[in-house]
């Protein structure tokens, strides 16, 4: 049997791991004012993040629509016995949903949607090992074995230079935006259940990258890293800073750089950092 693997574009992955794992997406949109625009095909991250500086309304986001989930599975079908579907929380977003819908009108390929409870790379991280899995020859059923298995490995942590955009789009309560911003407090956040939620709160945003680093320091040390990535709001710089330092003393450990593209960018702004990873 051969299995194909679709996931959507907050992911993140690199275009080079795109393609060398025969990755499939689908695009979800960012929307200012009445211009929409698809993540990696009508504007970069670059782009986004200069318009995101000019302009004083946050911006809205949207899912695939169902006919764009059946015309990919309808065209995988053609060379694909099954098709795991992997996406974005569907605490975060409708994508799952249709993804399940769209799975339920076709009939000439078996569709396997699969929630990953996370975003952005997190969540590129089940894509990867389930697209590693797919080249390496096995079943949907083992595949999706191995993605379950993977959640309670799995670790992601993260955290933003304002709560104000997590606050105004609605994943974050207004006292806990009140709380960092009042008090200067930069919360680590984390996902858990689906949904963010503060993990723990640290005065600046230096004691913050070190507590995260900390933490994957730790299970570096104590268990066996597969892989880490190392994900910035528009600067790879410091994503790379972290990185250099992690594998000076883990340097057999894959790491990988990612981004906030503008669907996960919109909530989380400019110059966020996170830090994920999972163990054997």
């Amino acid at each position: 049997m051969k299995t194909a693997i679709l996931t959507d574009s907050t992911a993140y992955i690199p275009e080079d791991l795109l393609n060398k794992l025969n990755i499939y997406t689908v695009p979800l949109s960012v929307v200012f004012g009445n211009e929409s625009f698809r993540e990696d095909e009508d504007i970069t991250n670059e782009q986004f993040y200069e318009k995101m500086r000019n302009t004083k309304e946050l911006p809205t986001t949207s899912q695939p629509a169902i006919g764009t989930f059946v015309e990919m599975y309808e065209k995988l079908s053609k060379d694909y016995d099954a098709v795991i579907s992997i996406h974005l929380s569907s605490k975060f977003s409708g994508t799952y949903g249709a993804a399940q819908s769209a799975a339920n009108m076709v009939d000439k390929v078996k569709v396997h949607p699969f929630d990953s409870e996370l975003s952005a790379m997190p969540q590129g991280l089940f894509v990867i090992v389930a697209a590693e899995l797919a080249q390496a020859g096995k079943s949907d059923e083992e595949i999706l074995s191995q993605l379950y298995d993977m959640k309670d490995r799995t670790r992601a942590y993260f955290m933003v230079d304002d709560l104000t955009n997590l606050q105004k789009g609605g994943r974050l309560s207004s006292a806990q935006k009140l709380l960092g911003s009042v008090l200067n407090i930069k919360p680590i956040l984390h996902i858990e259940e689906g949904v963010i939620v503060p993990f723990e709160k640290v005065r600046t945003r230096k004691k913050a990258i070190r507590r995260i680093m900390s933490m994957l320091e730790d299970d570096a040390t104590n268990k066996k890293i597969v892989k880490a990535v190392f994900i910035h709001g528009n600067n790879e710089e410091a994503a790379e800073e972290l990185r250099t330092a992690f594998l000076e003393q883990h340097p057999n450990v894959e790491t990988i750089i990612s981004c906030f593209g503008p669907v996960i960018g919109t909530h989380l702004g400019e110059n966020s950092i996170g830090v994920s990873w999972y163990t054997e």
